[in-house]
Parts: C-alpha cells; sequence; structure tokens
C-alpha cells in the first residue's frame, strides 16, 4: 500500500543528521532474565554484577523506573541549559571537545573508552549518565574542566552539573593500536554504529511516534544511561537507557559486540502513559532514518558532478512468506509513504548496496562505505507492517527516509510492550536474498526518434546478480514476471542475460496515466514455475 501525502517537506528540525536510533526487547521473568543478562555478559567478557540478585543492577530497574515514570504527568519544561549554552552556534558548539586524556576507563586500559558530548545549540536537554562497577551505580558527574572550549569564552561557574549531550564509545575496531569511535548516542533516541572500514551514514532511534502525522512528530527520548564497566579483553559492552516523552516511556538494554558487521542487540518494554491521547498513535518499532539525495534511478536536480548522492539505496525485507522484497529509493516531489502488511518479519534494513567509489565519486563523504542497518526480529512481534516514508530534500544535508515496524495493536495505558530485535551494521557481509538480489535500477531510455517520443513512456533497466542466476546453462531462458498498479500500462517486459556482469538484465517499458499519481511496479525474474530472484517493488513518485 502506498500513499502520498500533501505535507510540508522536511527540514533540519524533523530530521537532525547528527543523532541516530536503534531498540529491541526480550521478555523474560526477573530471575531467568537476570540469569540470561549474566551468562551473555559472561561471553561477551563484560564485568559481571553482584550475585545477589536483589542487589545487581540490571533491565527490571530500568524497568522499574519507566514504570513509575509513565504514571507521573510529563515534565515539558524548557530546557534548562543557560542561554549562552542555547544561543551557541553550530561551529561554535563544533569548537567544544572533550579531553580525550578524560576518557571513562582510559586509566584502567580497558578495550571500550567513553567520551562525551559537551550541550548546546539543538541539544537542549542534557541527559544523565552512570557507571556500573561491580553492581555499584555512580553518576558520572559533568565537569567543564573535561572539555576543551576553543575560541569560545564562558562563564564556566554556570556549566557546573550541566549535563551531557551524548557519548561516543571507542574500540580498537580496525587496528589493535587505535580505538575507534564504534557507537554514539547523542540527540532524542537516535543513535548509530559502526563495522569494520564502514563511514557514518544512517541511523537508528529507539522509537518512533506519529512520524510524518499530520499533527506533527512526538521525539522520544533518551534521559538516563547506565553503562556496564567492561572486563579486561571484553569484545562487548552492555548499557542501559531510559526513554520518556509525552505519551510514553521505556527501558532499554543494549548489547554492542564490534566487528567486520558491528552488532546492536535490543531488549525493549514500552509504556503508554495514562491520561495521554492514544488516539490513532502510531509506534515505530526500531526505526532507521537515512538520506537519498539522488542516484542512478533520479537525475540529480542541480548540476552535480557526482552521479549519485545517498547513504542508503534501498529497503530491504525478508517476508515471513519468504518472499524478499527490494524497494529502491527515490527523492520525491511530496511525501510518500509505502507499507508492507505481514506477520512478524524475518528482517528488515535499509541498505547501500552500491559499494562501487566510481559510482559516488565523492573523495570526502565516500557514500560507498556508508553502513546498511540490518533489523533481526527476536521472537513474534505478532501482526504489524513495515512502513517506508521518502520525504523530499533539497540536498544532502537533511535525512529524508525512515522506515520502522508498525504493530497492528497497542496494548491499554500501562499495559508494557516488549520488542527484542538485532541491529547488524554491515558492509562486506549485507544480508540479502539467498537466490539473487537487485544491484542497479537504472531509470530512462536510450535513443528515441523525436518524432515517436511518448512523454507518458517510462524505461526501466533492473539488474540481478546472484549464484542462482550463475549456475544456470547457458541456453536457460527466463521470464520477467512483471504487474504494474492502476496508474500504469506495461507495454513490454523482456529478460536477458548481462553479458558484462554475468547476472541477467530485467528491461520494462511502461505508460503512466497520471503524472500527478504514483505508479507502483513489481517484478521478478522466473525460470519456469519457479521464482528464481527476490522482488523488485518500485514505487514511481509523482512527478
Amino acid at each position: 500500500m502506498t500513499a502520498v501525502l500533501n505535507l510540508p517537506a522536511s527540514g533540519p528540525a524533523w530530521w537532525s543528521a547528527v543523532a541516530r536510533l536503534l531498540g529491541a526487547s526480550l521478555p523474560l521473568a526477573r530471575v531467568r532474565e537476570a540469569a540470561a543478562a549474566a551468562l551473555h555478559r559472561a561471553m561477551l567478557g563484560v564485568t559481571l554484577l553482584a550475585p545477589t540478585l536483589a542487589h545487581a543492577f540490571g533491565f527490571d530497574d530500568v524497568v522499574a523506573r519507566a514504570r513509575t515514570l509513565v504514571a507521573q504527568p510529563f515534565d515539558g519544561r524548557p530546557s534548562p541549559l543557560p542561554d549562552e549554552l542555547l544561543k551557541l552556534s553550530y561551529d561554535q558548539l563544533r569548537d567544544i571537545r572533550f579531553r580525550t586524556d578524560r576518557a571513562l576507563w582510559r586509566d584502567a586500559k580497558l578495550p571500550f573508552e567513553v567520551a562525551f558530548f559537551h550541550p548546546g545549540l539543538y541539544f537542549d536537554r542534557p541527559i544523565r549518565v552512570h557507571e556500573v562497577d561491580g553492581g555499584k551505580v555512580r553518576e558520572i558527574v559533568f565537569d567543564p574542566a573535561n572539555f576543551n572550549y576553543g575560541k569560545n569564552d564562558l562563564d564556566m561557574a554556570k556549566l557546573r552539573k550541566v549535563g551531557f549531550a551524548g557519548f561516543r564509545v571507542h574500540f580498537p575496531l580496525n587496528t589493535p593500536q587505535y580505538k575507534d569511535e564504534v557507537l554514539v548516542f547523542q540527540g532524542a533516541s537516535y543513535f548509530r554504529a559502526l563495522g569494520r572500514n564502514q563511514r557514518y551514514g544512517l541511523s537508528a532511534r529507539g522509537l518512533a511516534v506519529d512520524t510524518v502525522q499530520p499533527a506533527g512528530e512526538e521525539f522520544p527520548r533518551f534521559e538516563e544511561f547506565w553503562l556496564v564497566k567492561p572486563a579486561a579483553g571484553a569484545q562487548g559492552i552492555e548499557l542501559y537507557a531510559l526513554l520518556n516523552s509525552r505519551r510514553v516511556t521505556g527501558a532499554y538494554r543494549f548489547l554492542v559486540t564490534p566487528g567486520t558487521d558491528t552488532v546492536v542487540e535490543v531488549q525493549s518494554r514500552l509504556f503508554l502513559r495514562p491520561g495521554a491521547d492514544q488516539s490513532g498513535m502510531r509506534l515505530g518499532i526500531a526505526p532507521l532514518t537515512s538520506m537519498f539525495s539522488f542516484g542512478e534511478n533520479q537525475r540529480p536536480k542541480t548540476d552535480d558532478y557526482r552521479p549519485e548522492v545517498h547513504d542508503s539505496d534501498g529497503l530491504a525485507i525478508a517476508m515471513a512468506s519468504g518472499e524478499w522484497i527490494w524497494r529502491p529509493l527515490a527523492n520525491p516531489s511530496r511525501i510518500v509513504a509505502s507499507s508492507f502488511s505481514q506477520p512478524t518479519p524475518r528482517g528488515f534494513g535499509l541498505q547501500q548496496r552500491d559499494r562501487d567509489f566510481h559510482h559516488y565519486e565523492d573523495l570526502e563523504a565516500h557514500y560507498e562505505k556508508r553502513p546498511s542497518a540490518w533489523i533481526e526480529p527476536v521472537g513474534s512481534w505478532g501482526n504489524g507492517r513495515v512502513e517506508l516514508t521518502l520525504i523530499p530534500t533539497p540536498d544532502e544535508t537533511h535525512d529524508n527516509i525512515v522506515s520502522f515496524w508498525v504493530p497492528d495493536k497497542l496494548p491499554p495505558a500501562g499495559t508494557p510492550l516488549d520488542f527484542s530485535y538485532r541491529v547488524r551494521w554491515q558492509m562486506e557481509n549485507e544480508t540479502r536474498a539467498p537466490n539473487a538480489w537487485v544491484v542497479q535500477t537504472r531509470r530512462g531510455h536510450g535513443y528515441v526518434d523525436p518524432k515517436q517520443r511518448d512523454d507518458k513512456e517510462l524505461h526501466f533497466a533492473v539488474d540481478f546478480e546472484g549464484p542462482a542466476l550463475r549456475a544456470l546453462a547457458p541456453e536457460a531462458e527466463l521470464k520477467a514476471e512483471v504487474s504494474v498498479g492502476p496508474n500504469g500500462q506495461l507495454l513490454e517486459a523482456i529478460a536477458f542475460r548481462h553479458a558484462v556482469t554475468g547476472g541477467w538484465r530485467m528491461s520494462l517499458r511502461i505508460r503512466r496515466s497520471d503524472p500527478n499519481q504514483p505508479v507502483e511496479l513489481r517484478g521478478f525474474l522466473r525460470d519456469g514455475a519457479n521464482a528464481l530472484s527476490e522482488t523488485w517493488s518500485y514505487l514511481l513518485p509523482p512527478e
């Protein structure tokens, strides 16, 4: 299902390109939960909490905080920061840097270290951060002496205990000699992670509420964190977070294992606030946000030397039915929302499949190194839908793509809602259909006699690769199985071997009836009665 929304395009206030996402859940009884958590921490090499369950800090403690918080009125007071921090310019805030020699756990020479972000400007809601060490919990108090303020002339007396804007976690990911930045929490419930040789791109969030709805989006935020001190030689780190917003609270556990694919395991328990208007409320579970300005399927709107500019080029879904779907992204003229209804999916994610530098030619951004993020649900999520929203953007400075899972039903206020999942930040080992997958979608035609040209006729070239195609006999013949929505007419669909790559190309010609309305296209390669590839599911946006 696809909808075109006549809402204003988003701007910096909607999609902050500075902070990032994600969350998941694993509902367990307290004793079983504590035992499982202890075993997992032991496997990761993370410091175990005190053996007495009644005194060990864990997920249940954060759940209790969330349950207490949801029974209280939401605190919507203005930012507590002094005006001189709120009035900082972007460059002034960037000039404030954490002193890396003061990083948490540096003196202990542990595999992980934590550095902190200074509040100010857009980051006007400071967070509290705690360390959990051997079952003891202590707050990490903000101290301006831990920051270098550059050219800023600020009154240090006003900055004591103002709180942090976020934090970043460092680990020797790419070389043993240097601790790379592998995880960031900053702004609302956003977070980002990196695998080996990757560069920051798309983001995750703990929760999305009423994204791109006429009444406006509600941005839940992580107000408080607990970082579990890792052991010497640890290969993973555990942390907890408390989420709060006008209509929902939540408890989160994150288990992070850096590697070629950095994996973030998320456990979440959400509570809807009694007394708040829940009618029409839409929760987005495991949300991902990204950027698509232009690509091979869409010409740039300006004169740009770069062939493509995007953090992600498509949404992949492994349906519960076994079907794999690939929907290429676009930068539409109006907001376009699509949904894929199903029981709990096997997985979904925003992916950057194009890894060829020469398709981007950007020596600074290196879009070919931006990670893909793959969501793997843990346990049953029930019935619901994967949603994808495309938002117009004039350039690459704004995130304009968002995708998440929406449950069909919400529980009564105060009743817990549990979701668990893994987020895999991938580049070298991207999750794909096992048989064949789309590697590029090109829109446009070659030479057409101007006298015979039909402006409503559109051409697509869709290339597939994969082991099922490589295994075909030289004389094999495949069929392009294509369907077109009511606003379009299929004129031609053929499939033929790609003589250069060894894959196959699906060539389409369609005619659109109304250019002001979208067209849904679906196609896959078929060998006799068998589907041989994932399904190419393309939304042609309105002009």
